[in-house]
């Protein structure tokens, strides 16, 4: 045989080999087996993430409450601050009436003290 007809066979051959191990190596079984066996080596990962992410959830949950409570808070002490002038103007008044009984006993103290002058022994 010549020698460009021997490489055309040679080269022939290649071909066919190639295309069959082309065939088989992505044969729809072949392509389930790789699929599973990236599943399986993918899914503990996975399944560690997904617990990792529902903890997150959960920790954010609570400082989500625990921010909305005080701003719930917050806002309930400003809208109580009617309530705190009202009371500041109260206690004010309290105190103002306090001072005249004050003024107005320790004048009839002075006035019931010069009728009735204390008795020298």
């Amino acid at each position: 045989m010549e020698e460009p007809e021997m490489q055309l066979k040679v080269k022939k051959v290649t071909d066919k080999f190639t295309e069959s191990m082309y065939v088989l190596a992505n044969e729809p079984s072949v392509a389930l087996y790789r699929l599973q066996e990236h599943v399986r080596r993918s899914l503990p990962e996975l399944a560690q993430h997904k617990s990792d992410m529902q903890s997150w959830e959960e920790q954010s949950q609570g400082a989500i409450y625990t921010v909305e409570y005080a701003c719930s808070a917050i806002k309930n002490m400003t809208d109580s601050s009617v309530y705190f002038k009202s009371i500041d103007s109260l206690l004010k008044h309290a105190i103002a009436m306090k001072d005249q009984l004050n003024s107005a006993q320790g004048r009839s103290t002075v006035a019931q003290q010069a009728r009735n002058p204390p008795a020298s022994s």
